[in-house]
């Protein structure tokens, strides 16, 4: 039932973003858009943490017209920076910090534009990565971790700012082609050709690039972090291929694919070989 309105809903939201098209395209775009890039989940309240983020350090930072929220595990000289994915925040790190924490390092997660505690109506590439930016300037992040969305963005971070800190890289579950994500939201809402052509000159100017050139895969193909990259065989939301894409233009990568895990990768066996490769000196 909830599918079969679920459905229903995206595809009425696309018929009228459709009908507006020929009437107010501009309008129409902007709709679509809103869609594409405005979370509707992961925000939380700042009087109910979830527990985990509870026993966290909070601090805020605000840079212009960005205002980031930062949880902070202190611990050693060694900083470990958390950038989730979409739709999401700081505490999708849970079943992680134990394993970073029990390391002695300090553990920053990051909540990104408009979700957590962080402002912001929209969810970018470029402007979380600008978020990261932000954070990292402080902090100087040793290691960097992100889950899918958050795990682009690390790659794109790293590929725009080649910040000299970041020693090493771990991505879990990350899309690598932006053209296939913007394929999937126009099909799920059935898009007509001119509400995807918009769409697409729209993207191309905001990401400042051609949009087959918005791919993970191109971010790390000169990349010379070294990168631990997991992604699950049988993953439906970001499929097995765009991690193997990742992995075949990143030189410096251990390559974990992993089966039954899903998009999350919660697995105390992978966290194990995530801290085996951060903290043992060999790797």
């Amino acid at each position: 039932m909830k599918k079969n309105f679920y459905f229903l809903l995206t595809k009425s939201i696309g018929t009228y973003i459709n009908l507006m098209s020929y009437v107010f395209p501009s309008r129409a775009i902007q709709i679509a858009h809103g869609y594409f890039s405005q979370p509707r989940k992961g925000k939380i309240n700042s009087t109910k943490l979830p527990k985990t983020l509870q026993e966290a350090t909070l601090e805020t930072i605000v840079e212009n017209e960005n205002i980031v929220q930062t949880y902070i595990w202190k611990g050693n000289e060694t900083i470990i920076l958390l950038i989730h994915g979409w739709e999401s925040n700081s505490s999708r790190w849970k079943k992680l910090l134990p394993h970073l924490i029990q390391s002695g390092s300090t553990v920053i997660a990051i909540d990104g534009p408009g979700q957590g505690l962080s402002n912001g109506k929209e969810f970018t590439v470029p402007k979380y990565a600008e978020f990261i930016d932000i954070v990292a300037k402080k902090y100087n992040p040793h290691y960097m971790i992100g889950h899918s969305m958050g795990g682009k963005t690390g790659l794109y971070y790293q590929y725009k700012y080649k910040n000299p800190t970041i020693q090493k890289m771990v991505i879990l579950g990350a899309p690598s082609d932006f053209v296939i994500i913007l394929k999937n939201f126009t099909s799920l809402l059935s898009l007509n050709k001119r509400v995807i052509q918009a769409l697409q000159h729209k993207y191309t100017q905001l990401l400042e690039k051609n949009l087959d050139q918005f791919a993970s895969k191109e971010f790390v193909s000169n990349m010379v972090t070294k990168g631990f990259l997991a992604h699950d065989i049988d993953g439906t939301i970001v499929l097995f291929q765009e991690g193997k894409k990742i992995a075949e233009a990143w030189k410096d990568v251990q390559f974990e694919e992993t089966k039954g895990l899903g998009h999350k990768l919660h697995d105390e066996e992978l966290y194990k070989k995530v801290s085996t490769f951060l903290f043992d000196t060999k790797k």
